[in-house]
């Protein structure tokens, strides 16, 4: 059963030996190269399905992975019970949805301290099971990196995300967030990639009005 069509993916829910999993399926793009287009799906789905297993190590709740086919780029991956964050966010209180932000900000902060930038932080790719953790899903725009550009991207990302889905209370979650990951990267370094965040806002608004003129 297809659940989510992506431009680069799409997720399909299918019984695979008895048990209920995902199906990351990368497309082939007509526009490529055929053999071109094999070799770049391979490599996205050995890339993905590595970082996965890496976000995992690094204590950050990620699907187990079943299998990997790089041929029919392909991942075989645990369904995760639960909702997105984005769909309860707004039901918390303020102390949970505080207490939840930070959570993710500490999450954020391991990604980062082992070198994986997740690429695409929005509060639709975090879900909330029924025990209360928080897993990380869709690492297919993920990178290595421990550069503080990078870093910055990735949280300017979920600040935006916040700020488009949850505009009510955007300021407090980001400020629990960055809190959180304070505690994991040091206060130094968050302060370091809040200043980088308000360099990207600047370039953000510099395009904007240029492309006005």
């Amino acid at each position: 059963m297809l659940i989510k069509k992506g431009a680069e993916a799409s997720l399909y829910l299918e019984d695979w030996h008895g048990r209920m999993v995902v199906f990351k399926r990368r497309l082939p793009k007509r526009y490529r190269i055929p053999e071109l287009d094999e070799d770049i799906r391979a490599r996205r789905t050995r890339h993905e399905s590595q970082i996965i297993s890496r976000a995992k190590k690094a204590g950050v709740p990620t699907p187990v992975i079943f299998m990997v086919d790089p041929v029919e780029a392909t991942i075989v991956m645990e369904f995760i019970e639960g909702k997105q964050v984005k769909q309860i966010l707004g039901e918390l209180s303020s102390e949970d949805r505080v207490r939840l932000s930070r959570h993710i900000g500490e999450l954020i902060g391991r990604l980062h301290k082992y070198g994986i930038i997740h690429g695409d932080l929005t509060t639709s790719n975090m879900i909330l099971t029924p025990d209360d953790r928080v897993v990380f899903v869709d690492f297919g725009l993920s990178e290595w990196s421990k550069e503080l550009e990078a870093r910055g991207v990735d949280l300017h990302l979920m600040k935006r995300a916040l700020t488009s889905a949850h505009h009510q209370y955007a300021e407090e979650c980001f400020r629990a967030v960055m809190d959180g990951y304070a505690s994991v990267m040091g206060r130094r370094m968050a302060e370091e990639v809040l200043h980088k965040i308000r360099e990207i806002e600047s370039r953000g608004r510099y395009i904007a009005k240029e492309e006005r003129l």
